[in-house]
């Protein structure tokens, strides 16, 4: 049995120790985690796939202005009825029984004319008619075919949808590549967040650890005092209580941790198997940009702008469809093309007559009850309240960008600041801690000055954050890389494979 035992158990040790060492560490910086964050996040992913299908949808207007080649079949067309035929010689109608069947086939290509809103046809058309009421040995079949026929459709008077669509299509697929490059940028501003959150919660893990390892020897030494004499017992219940603190906040912190490790990790699109590990920025650019360069670039590359401008046409083509709608609407039909018909297949081709159509159909509305005026009126205040949103929403992107601006100016000096704070509380820790283990200051003090060490600590990561935070608004705001000097480009088509 003990021969059975023994190797279950190594077994078993070496079993969890592997599935110890199977996490990999991964020690990234903030450049790294916001180039992951890029390439794999699922929020860049979802960016990808909206703009794959603004894509097509562009692309199904460029096509709208594309020849359109259809070929169409009807088989079998079967139908019987009586038909009025005119008789010459009597001078008069009367009417037959007919039993038709009928293959028809229909090749045509089509052509919008955007310009005019107007559509132009070729079309050639082969109809196969059989007439089942005469007998097998008769001639029961005819061919009839128009070998070529033109056919042009225009509107009078009518609302142009597609030249509008000329305007606003090509302004809609500019706006989504700019809000591609828009949303990439949010997700490097989450991933600054993300970063700086487990980056604090490593840095809390740290503090709590050394304020615990800290707290445990001062009540030790506490404790030896009492025992000595030359403490109060007061004194000794506040080491105490500190240690018993420190705990518990060794506790969170290390719950706080895992959560935002978690976090983080699923974020990147990383699996469990994945430990993360970050390195603190050591400093920051010292870059400090102009507010009228920001507005500029603003004004030519930020989405929202251009979504302003697509909100105003988008009431401006409402207006002129209301407006047409309530007037006079004409459609003006022309057609040309020949037409020929024979009981021999060959021969149906061999002399073909001309027929020609022109139409003009008018469409006015006499009594609507005030429908169409009413549309129209809501639509003329639509556009109104859309240009005085879009001059608002103008002025409000306006200032808060300067605000944007200014505060990123400040973030620089801040981060400067709040190191030197954090390298001066950190030394006055020291010297307080060194002072207060050979009794010349109480523990008040000492725990006055831990205090301060570690909220120094906390905001000078938190400056950090706010510094990079701006840095990557101010890039989305404006779609420019500031260090560079460059706009903020992507290769597009890439993203559609």
């Amino acid at each position: 049995m003990n021969r059975l035992i023994i190797p279950v158990v190594v077994f078993s040790f070496l079993l969890s120790i592997k599935s110890v060492t199977a996490q990999e560490i991964r020690k990234l910086t903030l450049s790294e985690v916001i180039k992951l964050a890029e390439d794999q996040s699922p929020l860049a992913l979802m960016a990808k796939h909206r703009f794959r299908a603004s894509y097509w949808q562009y692309r199904t207007y460029v096509a709208q202005y594309r020849p359109s080649l259809t070929l169409t079949g009807t088989t079998p067309d079967y139908s019987t009825a009586y038909s009025r035929v005119w008789n010459s010689q009597a001078g008069e109608w009367y009417y037959v029984s007919t039993n038709i069947l009928q293959t028809i086939g229909s090749l045509s290509l089509l052509q919008n004319i955007g310009i005019t809103g107007g559509t132009i046809a070729l079309q050639s058309d082969l109809t196969l008619e059989t007439d089942l009421d005469k007998a097998k040995d008769q001639t029961r079949n005819r061919y009839i075919t128009a070998p070529l026929s033109v056919r042009f459709v225009q509107p009078l008077f009518r609302y142009n949808s597609l030249g509008w669509q000329k305007k606003t299509e090509p302004l809609k697929y500019e706006a989504a590549k700019k809000t591609f490059l828009s949303n990439i940028e949010s997700v490097h501003m989450e991933a600054v967040r993300q970063f700086f959150s487990l980056t604090l919660a490593q840095i809390n893990k740290q503090i709590a650890e050394t304020n615990y390892l800290n707290a445990d020897t001062l009540y030790r030494m506490a404790q030896g005092r009492f025992n000595l004499g030359t403490i109060a017992e007061d004194e000794l219940l506040q080491m105490q209580l500190s240690w018993l603190n420190s705990e518990t906040a060794r506790k969170e912190a290390d719950m706080n941790l895992k959560d935002r490790e978690l976090r983080l990790r699923s974020f990147l699109g990383f699996n469990e198997n994945i430990r993360l590990e970050l390195i603190l920025p050591s400093s920051v650019p010292d870059l400090q940009v102009d507010v009228q360069e920001v507005l500029d670039l603003a004004h030519n590359n930020n989405p929202q702008i251009i979504n302003q401008q697509l909100n105003v046409l988008t009431a401006q083509s409402n207006l002129a469809q209301a407006k047409a709608d309530k007037g006079l609407n004409a459609n003006l039909i022309a057609s040309f093309g020949l037409r020929d018909q024979d009981p021999v297949f060959r021969y149906a081709y061999q002399e073909s007559n001309r027929q020609q159509t022109i139409r003009l159909g008018i469409t006015l509305p006499i009594l609507d009850w005030g429908l169409g005026r009413g549309r129209y009126l809501m639509a003329k205040s639509s556009l109104e309240l859309a240009q005085v949103q879009s001059r608002q929403d103008q002025v409000d992107f306006d200032q808060n960008l300067i605000l944007d601006v200014e505060q990123f100016n400040l973030q620089a000096e801040q981060v400067r600041i709040a190191a030197k704070s954090d390298t001066v509380a950190a030394r006055m820790y020291e010297v307080t801690k060194a002072r207060f283990l050979i009794g010349k200051i109480q523990v008040l003090e000492l725990n006055n000055a831990d205090t301060r060490k570690d909220t120094n600590r906390r905001a000078y990561v938190q400056a950090l954050q706010n510094y990079w935070s701006y840095f990557y608004n101010l890039r989305n705001l404006a779609l420019y890389d500031f260090l560079n000097r460059r706009p903020l480009e992507t290769n597009y088509e890439k993203l559609l494979d």
